[in-house]
């Protein structure tokens, strides 16, 4: 436990507007609520968006100062994480094979393939 404490006081200080945050429309309760990314389990509901972002903006602040104090660690925030552009990917073999044929009908590495059918879809 104490290596943990030590651990979160040696982490950079994050602000709230550090995180990712959406907003959407809740048909069931008639309003707005604001969520965000590396706090899955935190939500806040508003009557306009504005106002859900400003909630869930202020909610995890609130939060990044409770676990400061308790010398929790705290998540490093999708903005500031490095990404060393590598990515293992288990897929059934019938779909291998499906990927690895198509890139060789179209001349290019698998990777290269996947890459593109990737950033088509995002």
């Amino acid at each position: 436990m104490a290596n943990t404490k030590a651990k979160a006081r040696q982490s950079p200080r994050f602000r709230a507007e550090d995180y990712s945050y959406s907003v959407a429309w809740a048909e069931v309760d008639q309003c707005f609520f604001g969520r965000v990314a590396e706090f899955p389990s935190l939500s806040a509901f508003a009557a306009t968006q504005i106002a859900a972002l400003q909630e869930i903006n202020e909610v995890v602040g609130f939060v990044l100062e409770d676990m400061s104090k308790a010398g929790e660690a705290i998540p490093e925030p999708l903005s500031k994480r490095q990404y060393s552009g590598k990515l293992n990917l288990r897929v059934p073999e019938t779909l291998h094979r499906k990927l690895s044929l198509e890139a060789a009908k179209q001349g290019v590495s698998l990777d290269q393939f996947i890459a593109s059918k990737l950033s088509a879809t995002v």
